[in-house]
């Protein structure tokens, strides 16, 4: 039985090409000639190609994804343990493998759908809380559709764009369990992840949800990338426990130099994150180009003075780790705040994440490997709550009524969802194919006892 638990994920994925096929064995029985034109779903609306917009869009795509592989790859893989390099490696390989088949089976169509009926409830009812099930296996995208916020892009690149967030949002969670984790557990645990955390909570920040709605700014992922994966990884990182002799055996980073790699490819990548999320080539786009670079070298340079002051010497994993906090905190306020708003978001995100990532971390006692909540939770949460104190309409309309409270009220709904169905994934999990590998696997190493790999001279 155990064995099979361990295939889940394979029959998983089996079941999902299965249905694929179905769906386009389907599609190709039809004559083409003959068949009308399809209407558009609730969420779609005809495309207008914008040349310029759409170019910039196939731009970022490429760059976000370069932020996940080999970016967050390398970044993780060189902060863990030699013997845990090329394990740590894979898992970003494999969240990637497994969020792309999701995304594109069910994760965009809970995402971006528009609410259907359902149980009593009118469509537009159930539109604030979930999407819909219309376009599963991209069911009804065509050449001709586009996302109705979006009218511009062709649909299927609005997909491949918004599959990259959805991508690398979990591919962070890692970070929080390095080390110890079953690989067919981390499979499972992101294809029910995509589906039933991310998704949802996309919908309610950017898919016309009720947090959109209400007024939340998110401009590229402070609460639906960043915050909710720092909660998702602290509570991945309690349920499973500390690592084997964590804060008494040595743990030092393999290769900071291969951080240093993966670092400059996240900080690359992130122009396509928040520049992109302009959605055009405009002039916001510009202003959250400029304001991503100055924030994520504000919060390396004020990272570093509190490790100076604290331990003498600036290391390299310090620096690198604070130039991604002031990443992760302008995030959500990019596109909303002038550039003097940046520098101040990163000067702040600085020593808030070192804080979070050293001083509550020790003070708590729990093992967030890579610090994944210490980084991405601590400063998405700073950077949206700031991003209602700086934001302002001379940069974007949109600013207009930017707010602490409900700001505040948006990162208490995604912690409290993100919070609790992790647990319950997580649950499903260890009584399925199990969450941690045994003590031996651990003390030789992942890269050999799970993957039957290993670095040679290195």
């Amino acid at each position: 039985m155990s064995q099979f638990f361990n295939r889940l994920p394979g029959v998983l994925a089996l079941l999902l090409l299965t249905a694929a096929l179905f769906y386009a064995g389907g599609a190709f029985a039809q004559d083409a000639a003959a068949a009308p034109a399809p209407a558009l779903l609730a969420h779609q609306a005809a495309v207008e190609v914008d040349a310029a917009a759409s170019s910039w869009i196939l731009t970022s795509t490429a760059l976000v994804l370069l932020m996940t592989l080999p970016g967050l790859a390398l970044f993780y893989g060189g902060m863990v343990r030699r013997k845990n390099v090329i394990a740590t490696i894979t898992q970003s390989v494999g969240v990637a493998a497994v969020v792309s088949l999701a995304w594109f089976g069910a994760g965009y169509t809970f995402a971006f759908g528009v609410g259907q009926p359902m149980f009593g409830f009118d469509g537009d009812t159930v539109q604030k809380y979930f999407g819909s099930t219309q376009a599963l296996f991209l069911n009804g995208v065509t050449m001709e559709s586009a996302y109705s916020a979006a009218p511009g892009l062709p649909e299927y690149l609005w997909i491949a764009f918004q599959m990259t967030f959805a991508i690398i949002t979990p591919a962070l969670v890692t970070g929080a369990f390095a080390e110890r984790i079953k690989y067919s557990a981390l499979l499972l645990f992101t294809f029910l992840w995509t589906l039933f955390v991310y998704s949802p909570i996309c919908h309610w920040v950017w898919g016309g949800g009720f947090l959109g709605s209400a007024g939340v700014l998110d401009f590229a992922g402070g609460a639906v990338v960043h915050v909710n994966s720092g909660v998702a990884g602290l509570v991945c990182a309690l349920f499973l426990g500390a690592r084997k002799g964590y804060g008494k055996d040595i743990m030092n980073a393999h290769n900071p130099v291969l951080t240093m790699i993966g670092a400059s490819l996240l900080l690359v990548g992130w122009i396509g994150f928040n520049a992109g999320s302009a959605w055009a080539a405009d002039a916001i786009a510009g202003v959250a180009l400029l304001n991503t670079l100055l924030a994520a070298m504000a919060a390396s340079l004020t990272w570093k003075i509190v490790e100076v002051i604290e331990k003498r010497k600036p290391s390299l994993i310090g620096v690198l780790s604070g130039m991604v906090a002031g990443l992760v905190a302008i995030t959500p306020a990019a596109g909303f705040v002038d550039p003097k708003g940046a520098v101040i978001i990163g000067l702040i995100a600085g020593p808030v994440c070192y804080a979070s990532s050293v001083w509550l971390k020790k003070l708590l006692r729990y093992d967030d490997s890579l610090d994944a909540f210490g980084i991405h939770g601590a400063g998405g949460l700073l950077g949206a709550l700031l991003t209602g104190v700086f934001a302002t309409t001379a940069v974007n309309g949109l600013s207009e009524g930017a707010n602490v409270a409900t700001q505040a009220m948006g990162l208490a709904w995604t912690i409290a969802w993100s919070a609790i169905v992790t647990f319950i994934i997580l649950v499903i999990c260890k009584f399925t194919t199990g969450l941690r590998v045994t003590d031996a696997q651990e003390a030789e190493g992942l890269d050999t006892t799970l993957h039957g790999e290993a670095l040679e001279n290195v």
